[in-house]
């Protein structure tokens, strides 16, 4: 699902405009970003959460060349299922 299709069935579900969807998900998507980006983490009860991870530096290979080289450290975003969200997918 991309996207706009995400937004389509936002607007048919909750009888915005398509405008209004498109605001909606943009501000909601802007808000996490925001709120990972200053170190919180973000969660919903029976859904899920947000949070930003430390990955270590490490040693990995050039797949063209078989070359080793070292990456750097780096925070990565990552989201971690809750109970709800779990039962609904099974």
């Amino acid at each position: 699902m991309t996207k706009s299709d995400f937004v389509d069935k936002v607007a048919t579900s909750s009888g915005l405009s398509k405008k209004d969807a498109t605001t909606a998900v943009d501000t909601f998507i802007g808000e996490l970003e925001n709120a990972l980006k200053s170190g919180e983490e973000v969660s919903f009860t029976g859904f899920g959460k947000f949070h930003v991870a430390e990955r270590g530096a490490r040693e990995g290979r050039n797949p063209r060349t078989g070359e080793s080289m070292q990456i750097a450290a780096s925070k990565v975003p990552r989201f971690t299922a809750g109970s709800g969200l779990k039962k609904a997918v099974k």
